[in-house]
């Protein structure tokens, strides 16, 4: 049942988004140098990695110097990447995974192997399930970018605080991972996409 809804949502929300995700294409092209899609390896079900899709709001290589972006005034970020990040719009391109099998909809969000590494026994539980676009830890660290901007050390921030706190915060989602719950999860993010 879950997979089926996350192929039928999917399919209408890139049907839906297809003439936004077209002008914003179009502006990503003309805007700065380098392709349409930013592709990353992230670490989804069971440990296995992916190539998570989204819109290039950055500058290409941009992620040599860092994996993590440090707030709006990243100087990586290309002026209509302050734009679709500001409304979570650089993320559309992640229901193409969701098409793939490689996310669901809602579930943990996918971290890059450098920060698996480091997960404990008990913050592995979330490799059991797939990743996901949004759960509660992206409702609650909605302005995550910010917090690292106002760190004097945004790499330790993460490791220590943030990164801790949402695997925490996912457990949550691990003890009841079913259609109901996924639909509240998608009508949170819906209000904060729209109330930010």
């Amino acid at each position: 049942m879950k997979r089926a809804f996350d192929l039928l949502f999917s399919l209408l929300i890139l049907t839906l988004f297809f003439p936004i995700g077209l002008t914003i294409s179009v502006l990503i092209l003309f805007s700065s140098k380098g392709g349409i899609f930013y592709r990353q390896e992230r670490i989804g079900i069971n440990g296995v990695p992916f190539k998570l899709y989204k819109f290039r709001s950055m500058r290409v290589d941009a992620d040599q110097s860092g994996k993590l972006t440090v707030g709006m005034k990243d100087p990586r970020i290309t002026r209509i990447g302050v734009f679709i990040r500001k409304y979570k719009l650089d993320e559309f391109p992640q229901f193409i995974n969701v098409l793939r099998g490689d996310m669901s909809i809602v579930g943990p969000r996918p971290e890059v192997g450098e920060f698996v590494a480091l997960y404990s026994d008990t913050q592995k539980k979330v490799l059991d399930v797939k990743p996901g676009i949004t759960d509660y830890a992206s409702l609650e660290y909605f302005n995550e970018n910010a917090l690292l901007a106002a760190s004097d050390n945004p790499k330790k921030t993460y490791v220590e605080k943030i990164m801790p706190d949402k695997l925490e915060i996912n457990q949550k989602y691990l003890v009841n991972p079913t259609l109901a719950h996924d639909l509240k999860i998608i009508f949170l993010t819906i209000r904060k996409v729209f109330n930010n």
